[in-house]
Order: C-alpha cells, then sequence, then structure tokens
C-alpha cells in the first residue's frame, strides 16, 4: 500500500535531497528550500 502524502510544508536540503524539520529549512535559506505541498483533490 502507498504511503499518503499530507498536505502543508516540508523542508528539504538543496545538496542532498534530504528531508529536515521545517524550522531548520527556515534557518539555513540559503543551503534548503521548503516547499509546499497541495491538498488531495476529491474523486467522485
Amino acid at each position: 500500500m502507498s504511503k499518503k502524502t499530507s498536505p502543508g510544508k516540508i523542508g528539504r536540503d538543496a545538496g542532498t535531497g534530504r528531508y529536515i524539520p521545517v524550522r531548520e529549512a527556515e534557518r539555513r535559506p540559503s543551503t534548503t528550500v521548503v516547499e509546499t505541498r497541495p491538498k488531495p483533490k476529491k474523486s467522485k
């Protein structure tokens, strides 16, 4: 079964691509990226 992703913000290290806490990503803006994940669309 696939893992569902939650909407919201996620931090990522720009060099390694690893996920990091958003708080740490905001502290190091030159080497990190804060991404926003969209809300999943409702299916009929």
